[in-house]
């Protein structure tokens, strides 16, 4: 999650969450929190539609699940404790729909292979049909111009 997203959710602004996190680095390797490079951060604003009038002087920094857990221990208040206990439902939502969709997945393999020998004649033929060129539809019975001809 992205600083000034957790700062709103928390009801602090992004330059008092960051200043927060600086007074205590050590709580924060690489693999909790990570400044977010112009290209990312170019990339990130373009797919949410910011403008560039106003906004950041600083690159964004980006929270980890982990990170965000740590934020409750820098930002020791009511709210921030009950945000932390919202987002990690949230990862822990997150994390039970990917293992769900991984074992239909992998259910969806299995029948694959088991039934890939009686269906290859099939999947031969839909392949083939994908991999085949369009051809132009010719409409008979009316000339280039549209009318009859």
């Amino acid at each position: 999650m992205i600083d000034s997203d957790l700062a709103r959710l928390y009801g602090v602004e992004a330059k008092n969450l960051n200043k927060a996190v600086k007074r205590n680095k050590n709580r924060f390797p690489p693999d909790f929190m990570f400044q977010l490079t112009r290209m990312e951060f170019r990339d990130l604003r373009c797919q949410i539609g910011t403008s560039r009038w106003g906004g950041r002087r600083f690159l964004p920094y980006a929270f980890t699940e982990n990170g965000v857990a740590m934020l409750s221990s820098v930002l020791n208040s009511a709210r921030a404790i009950d945000v932390n206990i919202r987002i990690m439902r949230a990862f822990t939502k997150i994390r039970e729909w990917l293992a769900t969709h991984q074992d239909l997945q992998e259910k969806l393999r299995k029948l694959e292979r088991k039934f890939d020998r009686k269906f290859s004649i099939v999947f031969h033929a839909i392949q083939q049909l994908l991999e085949a060129p369009e051809r132009p539809i010719r409409v008979r019975g009316f000339g280039e111009d549209g009318g009859k001809g």
